[in-house]
């Protein structure tokens, strides 16, 4: 985090010792746009919207007879087909079974659906905040954003709608620079990282230049708004369509919800028009949310955010919560699944998590939650509070069995830039000033639209994706122990590989026993089972599971 005078000090030295323009009265208003304007960043751009694109890539076209028929199973000697359900079946059984909150049997039509032409802010705040769904997203990690194509509210009119898509539109500028500036620098890293200099293969060097731009474009992505569209194919269950109808208006993202949202519903209705016709609520009104009579948007408490900042004490995350008695109730529930009473706890917990005692733990698929051992994991539980920047809470979030309380943006964003800087931009005072003046101009126009009466969950849009995100985040041994599995490989983005590594150390301070085989695959599977890396090609160039954890990440 920074505030203001933090950038009219050392920010604006490092933006004079970088390009010593002429000192003016109001520096950061003309001189940056002259330094801009210097570097070739003043060509006129346009902010690309067309609104949101919804497809049904896949979805049965008798949705509402498969439920009614599911229903109809558990009192049948037979499984009755969707063929056989009658128009008198559909008109009461469907009612009486969503009505009385039998909804299960809406869990088994499950639709797929293409979306594009939204933004970031929208997935992370709605589509992505509950765990009931799965998606392939665009990544911004390793896709070059060339075109400047972002969410503009169609709601915004006149000045400021000028505005919002002039911040965006700078933000891009800002993104371009930073990316052709840092390329140069994650090259030599990489390729001293993966000794360059003592290759002979041409060909080895060309993929070092291409990961040296995707770790550019990474870092450089800060500064992207999360107005930013994405595409994705996003797929849920029936029952959940419902869901995120009914609470479309709940959230920071309104507007964009109850659009989007309400096209997949018409996609749904023109195959099956039962299956919302028929049953259903239509989305809360605006005055029936509950988050909207506790707290009513506005800026958020500069003070609840450093009381915040201070109880991590240091870290990006800190262990706040924990079973006290969770290895001995873990060894206890091996020893009932398995039935050998004869066990210690020791030798019980080596049984579950050692990998050299449970190859479970080495397949390439996930399959913890369908192994009756495994199974004993979900009795230790943890709790950890947190600080990641927007764009690494996108990809925290996908690990959906790891649930964390997420802030409401439109309560909780202070009036000064709250940020988090990549290590990367930091150390170059050229990217370090432009970072900093960018994030500082975004907060302006943020300021500038709430006083043009834009409301503040529309405002937010234009902050970047380095916006500082504080919550809890809880989870089991069971599933932290596979996001930290694959979080604390290096090719993990930076901020979750730090917080998965500082909590591995807290567990590992308080349940020692717990956590002597956790951490990256090659760690896991080394001397038991090849290949070693399970990431092929993508091998990070360092042998992490000779020292893990002891581990200093570079780049």
């Amino acid at each position: 985090m920074f505030r203001g005078e933090f950038v009219a000090g050392e920010a604006r030295d490092a933006y004079r010792a970088a390009q010593s323009p002429p000192r003016r009265a109001s520096w950061r208003r003309v001189g940056w746009v002259d330094w801009l304007r210097e570097l070739g960043m003043g060509a006129a751009v346009t902010v690309i919207d067309a609104g949101p694109k919804v497809e049904l890539r896949n979805g049965p076209d008798r949705a509402y007879d498969g439920a009614i028929s599911a229903a109809r199973t558990c009192y049948s000697p037979r499984v009755v087909a969707p063929d056989e359900i009658t128009e008198r079946q559909r008109a009461s059984i469907g009612p009486l079974t969503f009505d009385g909150g039998h909804h299960t049997v809406y869990q088994h039509a499950t639709f797929e659906f293409a979306l594009s032409g939204i933004s970031r802010q929208f997935v992370w705040s709605f589509l992505h905040a509950s765990p009931f769904y799965n998606t392939e997203q665009q990544s911004q990690r390793y896709v070059r954003l060339n075109e400047v194509a972002a969410h503009v509210p169609p709601s915004l009119e006149g000045e400021a709608r000028r505005l919002y898509e002039q911040s965006v539109e700078r933000s891009w500028r800002i993104y371009a620079q930073l990316t052709d500036r840092l390329k140069p620098i994650t090259e030599s890293i990489l390729s001293d990282l993966w000794r360059l200099k003592d290759r002979s293969n041409k060909a080895f060097g060309k993929n070092v230049a291409r990961e040296a731009e995707k770790k550019a474009i990474e870092t450089a992505r800060y500064v992207i708004p999360i107005a930013c569209h994405t595409a994705m194919v996003y797929t849920v269950s029936g029952l959940v369509l419902h869901r995120l109808w009914r609470m479309a208006r709940v959230g920071d993202v309104p507007q964009e919800a109850v659009d989007v949202v309400g096209r997949m519903v018409a996609c749904v209705e023109a195959i099956d028009p039962d299956f919302f016709r028929r049953i259903g609520d239509e989305p809360l009104g605006s005055e029936e949310v509950v988050e909207s009579w506790l707290a009513p948007p506005g800026i958020g408490d500069p003070v609840a955010i450093e009381n915040f900042d201070k109880s991590l004490d240091g870290r990006v995350s800190r262990l706040v919560d924990y079973g006290a008695n969770a290895p001995s109730v873990l060894a206890s529930a091996v020893r009932n699944v398995l039935g050998r009473s004869n066990l210690d706890d020791d030798e019980a917990i080596a049984l579950v998590l050692d990998p050299a005692h449970n190859p479970y733990r080495l397949e390439k698929l996930n399959v913890a939650t369908h192994a009756p051992l495994m199974r004993t994991l979900a009795h230790a539980h943890y709790t950890f509070r947190k600080k990641l920047s927007h764009t690494a809470d996108s990809q925290d979030q996908r690990h959906r069995m790891v649930p964390g309380s997420r802030p409401l943006l439109s309560r909780t964003v202070p009036d000064y830039p709250d940020v988090l800087e990549p290590e990367l931009i930091r150390n170059d005072p050229v990217c370090h000033a432009l970072f900093q003046a960018e994030v500082e101009e975004a907060w302006d126009a943020r300021k500038r639209l709430l006083d043009l009466g834009v409301e503040p969950e529309l405002a937010v849009y234009v902050l970047p994706n380095a916006l500082a995100i504080r919550f809890e985040e809880s989870g089991s041994l069971l599933d932290l122990l596979h996001k930290w599995t694959m979080r604390t490989c290096l090719n993990a983005q930076t901020e979750i590989w730090q917080a998965s590594m500082e909590e591995i150390e807290q567990v590992s301070a308080v349940h020692p026993e717990l956590m002597d085989h956790v951490g990256p695959p090659c760690f896991v599977r080394t001397g038991l089972v090849k290949p070693r890396c399970t990431e092929g090609t993508h091998f990070c160039g360092v042998p992490v599971w000779r020292s893990f954890p002891e581990i200093s990440r570079k780049i």
